[in-house]
């Protein structure tokens, strides 16, 4: 039985959480800095436990040096970690990368798919790259469950699965598909710079009086 159908009420406090969340983060917006999907493909793949302003840093040269696909292979793997060294994880990063490249170059002609099958079907791309990428990229709308979208969508009680999926429809029978895009930005916003994992500013939330956290607490 999904979140919905256990509580009635819950559709009307995800618009309550979307409108205030819009009030409160206008500048919610993808931090990553890229100009092509290739590019977000990439700083997305990079920001896997590393923060957005580091892989920006690292990508402001590697995407002078790596234009197309073909680049990521044509060049050692040992060269390719050494360039995206400061982001962490490197090696297995770099694998990500080259295998993501080959299944583009193999089966998509060295384009980036724009739909979650192709996307999904690339080694190392998971949905919630895919989602990523769709609607940055491509315009295409999609719910991004990072740590922060679950832990936030949990502590306001939209939700109580912890399996990534099952957040991601959860949210999504609850909020138009038109804005999932922007749900997903402003719940990122909110979990980096309001309700922080370690200890929430809840005396600057705009949401205490319909969040279960908050009660609770």
């Amino acid at each position: 039985m999904s979140d919905r159908h256990e509580r009635p009420d819950l559709k009307k406090k995800a618009a309550v959480v979307y409108r205030r969340l819009q009030k409160a983060h206008p500048e919610a917006r993808i931090e990553l800095k890229f100009k092509t999907p290739l590019e977000l493909l990439v700083a997305t793949l990079l920001s896997a436990q590393c923060t957005d302003v580091k892989v920006n840093e690292v990508t402001a040269s590697l995407f002078k040096k790596y234009r197309k696909p073909q680049d990521y292979l044509r060049r050692p793997l040992s060269e390719l970690e050494a360039d995206i060294r400061p982001t962490g994880f490197f090696r297995q990063k770099a694998k990500s990368l080259r295998g993501a490249m080959e299944g583009m170059v193999d089966a998509f002609g060295g384009k980036v798919p724009d739909d979650m099958e192709g996307l999904t079907g690339l080694p190392g791309i998971g949905r919630k790259t895919a989602n990523v990428i769709l609607g940055n990229a491509f315009g295409v709308p999609g719910i991004v469950v990072d740590t922060h979208v679950a832990r936030v969508s949990q502590r306001i009680g939209l939700t109580a699965q912890k399996n990534p999926e099952k957040i991601e429809t959860a949210l999504g029978e609850l909020f138009p598909r038109k804005s999932w895009t922007q749900l997903s930005h402003l719940l990122i916003f909110h979990g980096r710079y309001i309700c922080k994992a370690r200890k929430p500013l809840c005396d600057r939330c705009s949401l205490t009086d319909v969040c279960d956290y908050f009660r609770e607490a």
